[in-house]
């Protein structure tokens, strides 16, 4: 009776941590609980190896032999397959190459309102030499000090802004700004992003594409969090998100509020979302999380993002400190291809 129990068990414990290794093979990666899991891969890989230790302690217990033996070989293969995968996509904070003429490099960063002080990102803006911003969390107030700094520093930038609810002084969760360099022209934001008609559900997002139609489409994305009550619409964000990047010249940066695990569905071409490429996990910092900060980076969820379409080659990312916001910066390179 307990060896048949003991055989269940290891069985459904294998079953289980394959699908946390990897759900998108079984199709449950935007399914609760498996979407929140995956998110945190350093959580479960350390959560796997405790499991071994305490499987290791079990062997002394000769009753118990054979089915701690077979758990400690389950979490260890769990473990293996999820290092690996680290290693595939990258730890650490990164870094960026030398700046070319034709470089663009994108910021994006969820400010969780006026956590983080406009003159930090006016830092942040010179120091890293920055042609666009993208502000999740940030009212069009502090985008316009930014600017206004930023010109003093002789690196003036366009602010673009959107906002949902018509609520004077509202929360600055519901408004996205982003920053752009005169360098790359003039832009605007499509009106359809602007009044909501085709936008992320609950968190505005931001399309912004040039006057003169030369020059890539930018999205400031914001999807909203999955919780389990809001696992339609998280969903249904990404869906949307994805079809923002057709075949075409684009960039999408902000807060995914999903990892990479996440979009395998949403992928075309050998894109990630759509057609767009997601820059981190080619430069090395993959698997770095930007969320919470309250967590170390590498157990924490990297769900904020900069991808673009495959005329743009990442050459480089670096995470940068959250500076008093819960989500940390992310800073990418981006090269014309070829």
């Amino acid at each position: 009776m307990f060896r048949l129990l003991g055989i269940l068990l290891t069985v459904l414990f294998a079953i289980t941590t394959a699908i946390v290794v990897w759900p998108q093979f079984f199709r449950l990666e935007q399914t609760f609980p498996f979407a929140q899991l995956v998110a945190v891969r350093g959580a479960v890989l350390a959560g796997l190896l405790a499991i071994a230790v305490l499987s290791l302690l079990l062997l002394f217990a000769r009753p118990l032999r054979g089915f701690a033996a077979s758990i400690l070989v389950v979490a260890l293969l769990g473990s293996a397959a999820i290092g690996g995968i680290g290693l595939i996509r990258g730890f650490g904070t990164g870094e960026l190459p030398a700046k070319s003429d034709t470089s663009v490099r994108v910021l994006t960063w969820n400010t969780a309102g006026e956590a983080v002080s406009a003159e930090t990102i006016a830092d942040a803006i010179l120091e890293q030499e920055v042609d666009v911003v993208t502000l999740p969390e940030t009212a069009e107030s502090v985008g316009e000090r930014i600017a206004v700094m930023l010109r003093e520093q002789g690196r003036p930038m366009w602010v673009h802004h959107v906002q949902f609810g018509d609520v004077p002084n509202g929360p600055q969760a519901w408004e996205t700004t982003i920053l752009i360099s005169p360098e790359l022209g003039d832009y605007s934001v499509i009106g359809s992003s602007e009044d909501g008609t085709s936008n992320t559900s609950s968190v505005p997002s931001a399309v912004v594409m040039p006057v003169n139609g030369e020059g890539p489409t930018i999205v400031a994305v914001h999807a909203i969090a999955p919780r389990v009550e809001a696992m339609e619409r998280w969903q249904s964000d990404l869906e949307w998100i994805a079809d923002q990047c057709p075949a075409g010249d684009f960039i999408l940066a902000g807060d995914f509020n999903a990892t990479i695990d996440h979009m395998a569905a949403l992928g075309i071409d050998g894109g990630d979302m759509g057609n767009c490429r997601d820059a981190a996990i080619r430069t090395g910092t993959g698997v770095t999380g930007t969320w919470p900060e309250s967590f170390p980076e590498l157990l924490g969820a990297p769900i904020d993002h900069v991808m673009a379409s495959q005329n743009w080659e990442p050459t480089g990312s670096l995470v940068l400190d959250a500076a008093g916001s819960d989500h940390r910066a992310l800073v990418v390179q981006l090269d014309p291809a070829g």
